[in-house]
Parts: C-alpha cells; sequence; structure tokens
C-alpha cells in the first residue's frame, strides 16, 4: 500500500502561546515579533539581527526576531541557525510556502508568537531605532504604526532616482484613491497588532504587492494608524528582490481590489468590538490619528 507524502506547503497550526486578548495594553507591556523575510542576505542578515536585538534590548522591549527562510540557496540559513543557537529570541523558520516575498511574509504572519508584527527588510535598510518608536505608538492605543520616509524629520539616503520618482507618483496615486494622507503605503517597514493581522485576512498578495495590501486593508476595515518619520538607507549588501517591471500590475491589483472592497462591500469586513473596552480606546485614537 503506498503513503501519502506530506504537502510541504501544508499551513502549520497557529501557535500564540505569549498572547492574551483579555489582557489590555494598559494592563501590560506590548511584546514584538520583528518578522524578517530573507532570500539569499547571508552578506547582511547577522548585522541586521543584531542591531534589531540590541535596540530592542536596549529599550526593554519584550520581543522575537523571526527569520523567514525564502528558500534561500546562500548560506542564509545556517548563518540565522547559529544566531539563534546564542540567542533565544532569534528564530529560523523555512517558509512553509512557495517562494516569493508575500509568500514569506504570509508565512511568518501564521508562526509568530508576539502581541504585534512589525516587518523588517533583511537588508539593513530600516533603522532598529523606528521599531521602538513603533513599539510605543501601539502601546498608545493605536493598532498599527506608520513610518514615512517623506515627512518632517524622515531621512533617507541613497535611494536610486529613478526608483524615487516611480516610487512618489505610486504613493500620490494612492494616497488620492484612498484619501488617507499617507504618503509611504509601498514602504513595507510597518507595525500591526496581532487583531489587526487577523482581520485583513484572507491575504492575497503573493509578492511585493503584500506591502501595500496589508496598510490599505488595514484603513479599509476601520483600523486606527499613526504616522511617524522614520529612517531609510539604501542596501550596502546583495542585491534588491524587487522587480518594477513585474509588480506594476501586481499593485494595480491589489490597489484596486481593497478600493472595491471599501466603496461595495457597506462595511461588511470591518472590524467589530467597539462596545469593548478596548475598542473603545483604541476609538479615542483613532479621533487622535496623526494625516501627513
Amino acid at each position: 500500500m503506498s503513503r501519502a507524502l506530506p504537502d510541504i506547503h501544508a499551513r502549520p497550526e497557529r501557535r500564540f502561546p505569549l498572547y492574551d486578548p483579555s489582557v489590555s495594553s494598559s494592563d501590560r507591556r506590548l511584546s514584538l515579533t520583528a518578522l524578517i523575510p530573507a532570500h539569499n542576505e547571508a552578506g547582511s542578515i547577522a548585522a541586521t539581527v543584531a542591531h534589531i536585538a540590541e535596540a530592542l534590548e536596549r529599550a526593554d522591549i519584550d520581543h522575537e526576531l523571526l527569520v523567514i527562510d525564502d528558500a534561500s540557496t546562500d548560506g542564509t540559513a545556517e548563518i540565522v541557525r547559529s544566531l539563534a543557537a546564542e540567542n533565544p529570541r532569534v528564530r529560523y523558520h523555512r517558509s512553509h510556502n512557495p517562494r516569493g516575498f508575500g509568500f514569506a511574509v504570509r508565512a511568518g504572519l501564521d508562526v509568530y508568537e508576539r502581541d504585534a508584527v512589525a516587518i523588517v527588510m533583511a537588508d539593513g535598510s530600516d533603522d532598529p531605532d523606528d521599531l521602538v518608536r513603533y513599539v510605543r505608538v501601539l502601546e498608545e492605543g493605536y493598532d498599527c504604526a506608520f513610518g514615512s520616509r517623506f515627512v518632517r524629520g524622515s531621512a533617507v539616503h541613497d535611494y536610486p532616482k529613478p526608483k524615487l520618482v516611480l516610487n512618489r507618483m505610486v504613493n500620490v496615486g494612492i494616497r488620492v484613491l484612498f484619501r488617507s494622507g499617507y504618503n509611504d503605503t509601498t514602504n513595507a517597514f510597518k507595525a500591526y497588532r496581532r487583531d489587526v493581522i487577523e482581520t485583513v485576512q484572507p491575504l492575497l498578495s503573493n509578492h511585493f504587492n503584500l506591502t501595500v495590501e496589508l496598510p490599505l486593508k488595514a484603513i479599509a476595515r476601520g483600523h486606527s494608524y499613526k504616522v511617524v518619520p522614520i529612517s531609510w538607507r539604501n542596501r550596502k549588501e546583495g542585491e534588491s528582490k524587487l522587480s518594477l517591471q513585474e509588480m506594476g500590475s501586481r499593485y494595480a491589483f491589489i490597489v484596486l481590489y481593497v478600493l472595491l472592497e471599501r466603496h461595495l462591500s457597506r462595511g461588511d469586513y470591518e472590524r467589530t468590538g467597539a462596545d469593548t473596552s478596548a475598542g473603545r480606546r483604541r476609538a479615542r485614537a483613532r479621533e487622535r490619528v496623526v494625516r501627513r
């Protein structure tokens, strides 16, 4: 009798042992998962993990550093496993999804274990100190912490001019369509409470278009957010995995999909629970939302 082979892409059972939604954020410090998708980042992953760990330890934030290996063929896996052996807060997870940035992030969202999650690029382009600012924003009662590289107080280093021009055009278009006032939607580096991640399911994006699906769904489904200035610098090691030629139609699909949901669903997918104490606190935070 032949035996069925296991499905290597099967979605693992979710496990959230450190999260208790019955305890409000005012009763305890918020814990954070730094979710780091990595594909062939052997040249930068060790420094990225070390700098994030240092910043979060210095701020006394309970955390885990979850590196999702997106089918790397270099030494990324070995490096992260070595880091995990030295630091119990570092976790290595080989993506259980097919290859792709969005698939890797979605794999991480299946297995992360803290109260909130921030997506951090493995190339070291995001400033770890900004993670601390994100946690403080969430502790104020906001559902999401959105960074912007293009507001007063932000800093951008070595952004390639053609990509910068295209970035600003795309973000202006999204800003006009959603009337959000937010000008850096395409940047992946953002933080979300756990209930936001549950609310925006199911996620559809397999690639870098996930960077717009997550925040736009969070906005469309009624979550509060605050925008803070952040710092960004171009990678020093390896090559960018983003192919602008391949991503145009995928970005357009997700933007139009969420836009149609927002205007035609009659609120069917908006979050509920405003009658709870946490819901009331976040409703007040929504009234104070910063729209730059």
